[in-house]
């Protein structure tokens, strides 16, 4: 609970920063001329509707579960990051349809000046939130935040980018390649496009992978060698175990097989076979949704 209100604090900021950036992106990129910077602006509003989703389940997950979803709203972190790993990418494929669009058409001229001012403001924003959102994402281990990181950091290589354009068109103008400089607006953003499109593909990729319940490999196999440790050291006769893993929440169902003649002894002591499997695999309470029970029927594991 702590956990996610302190996540909510640290988005809240991150949105009226966004919203901050997207003013001076969209303002920017009409003053200067460039697409380049529009791009940046429009990103941080599409980056503001990301941002909104992410609060709103991040109190869902604050109230951990409810009649109807007994099993809580951990499935809703993945479909955010997927959703908005899915927007981003869209976004970065537009952003290369236009700087091809662009390049095909003679580029255009921007107005250098304004654009290094407004490029070089945004960077330092960008770059500065992308450092402190994902040291809050890994010291929160959200992966809301670490979404939010992600979006700061695409922005701020955006406009870094987009400072070296302007720093080149402001050598070259007045010299023999002073052709060159409208080709330089759409040739960055076509670069930082292809550049940045791997990093919302991948994130989105992973979520999807939390979405449809994929068994994380690593910890597949971190339940396998503890389990098959467990079972030679107590001697029962096997195990089955699943695993998936929901936003922060790692999912894992473990039937012991006993055998028929197995004597466990009390309820309390069952119980602390559950502590120590429990022990073994790290299971936290709060990021851990363990169910452990033992049979001697096969057909129940």
């Amino acid at each position: 609970m702590t956990g996610t209100l302190q996540e909510q604090r640290v988005l809240k900021l991150s949105l009226g920063m966004t919203v901050l950036v997207a003013a001076i992106g969209l303002s920017g990129g009409m003053l200067a001329h460039s697409p380049a910077i529009l791009f940046d602006g429009i990103y941080c509003l599409v980056d503001v509707a990301l941002t909104v989703a992410a609060l709103q389940v991040l109190r869902l997950l604050g109230n951990e579960q409810s009649p109807r979803f007994q099993y809580g709203f951990w499935h809703l972190e993945p479909m955010v990051e997927a959703v908005g790993g899915a927007i981003l990418t869209l976004a970065c494929v537009y952003a290369l349809a236009n700087a091809i669009i662009g390049l095909s058409t003679g580029g255009h001229v921007t107005r250098v000046g304004y654009g290094l001012v407004w490029a070089t403001v945004l960077s330092v924003v960008d770059l500065a939130m992308a450092a402190w959102m994902g040291r809050h994402a890994r010291r929160l281990h959200s992966g809301l935040l670490a979404l939010d990181a992600r979006s700061w950091l695409l922005a701020g290589l955006v406009s870094m980018a987009v400072v070296v354009s302007f720093l080149l068109a402001m050598a070259l103008r007045d010299g023999p390649r002073a052709h060159w400089v409208p080709y330089l607006d759409p040739l960055v953003l076509a670069l930082i496009s292809l550049a940045s499109l791997p990093v919302p593909l991948r994130a989105a990729w992973r979520a999807t992978r939390e979405v449809l319940q994929v068994a994380p490999d690593d910890l597949d196999q971190k339940v396998q060698a503890a389990m098959q440790q467990f079972v030679a050291e107590h001697g029962f006769q096997g195990f089955t175990s699943r695993v998936a893993k929901i936003g922060r929440m790692k999912f894992i169902e473990i039937h012991v097989l006993t055998g028929a003649d197995a004597h466990l002894g009390t309820i309390g002591e069952v119980d602390r076979l559950r502590d120590e499997i429990a022990k073994r695999l790290e299971a936290r309470p709060d990021r851990s949704w363990l169910t452990i029970d033992f049979t001697a029927d096969p057909a129940w594991t």
